[in-house]
């Protein structure tokens, strides 16, 4: 009965993925995205599973990777919340849209310019890494692809964070964004990439899919489903 109120996972088309889009009208989306991940769990999820790592692999010094950046919101965050715990987090992001790459770094953070599917760093040269509602921008072959590229990279732990699909969190967003004062284009792709994301069987599913690891998959509050793992031979 439940499947009832749950959609079909569909592809849709997200404005923003196409190429031409106009670099301010890109820069003021990627702030709606910013915004709702900080009102509506988008940052907390990713956090609460990098506090989960970072207890898990103690260090004084660690390095994160955030892969599909946007305005590099998420891995400032994460490393405010890595000094709390005493850890000096140096972080790094990347971006496929060199506008967005631009836009991003500063303050000390640096953005490749890169496809998350064809990472420009060796095997295993990143402790944590770590990627936010950017997978479900792509086909399957494409998802497989990115996780294989985050996996490779990481050393300790990736961490990736998608929205969980439901009719609630598709109308929520619809309505929200408007009191939010989001930008059209913000409101069609919120409402598309809701229904492009994943539930926590899946997920897990195509994480075993792409990279042969059992992750630890949660569910989180404001329609987050998470999943963690560490790569094979990596630090324990």
């Amino acid at each position: 009965m439940l499947a009832a109120f749950i959609p079909a996972r569909r592809r849709g088309a997200e404005l923003l993925d196409d190429p031409g889009v106009d670099a301010g009208v890109r820069a003021r989306s990627l702030a709606d995205v910013a915004r709702a991940n900080a009102l509506f769990g988008g940052t907390r999820a990713v956090l609460a599973e990098l506090d989960l790592a970072l207890a898990r692999f103690p260090a004084r010094d660690a390095t994160l990777l955030d892969v599909g950046t946007g305005l590099g919101d998420i891995p400032r965050r994460a490393t405010a919340l890595a000094a709390r715990r005493g850890v000096t987090l140096r972080a790094a992001g990347v971006e496929i849209a060199e506008s967005l790459a631009r836009a991003a770094a500063g303050d000390g953070f640096a953005v490749a310019c890169a496809d998350g599917r064809a990472l420009p760093f060796p095997d295993a040269s990143v402790d944590f890494v770590t990627c936010s509602q950017l997978l479900h921008h792509f086909d399957d072959a494409g998802a497989r692809a990115l996780l294989r590229e985050l996996h490779r990279v990481a050393r300790r732990c990736v961490i990736v964070s998608e929205l969980r699909r439901s009719w609630a969190a598709a109308a929520g967003i619809w309505l929200a964004s408007y009191p939010l004062r989001f930008h059209p284009v913000s409101r069609h792709d919120g409402v598309v990439s809701v229904l492009r994301g994943f539930r926590r069987g899946e997920l897990r599913a195509l994480v075993r899919e792409a990279v042969a690891r059992e992750a630890d998959v949660r569910d989180r509050l404001g329609f987050r489903t998470t999943a963690a793992w560490a790569p094979a031979g990596g630090a324990t």
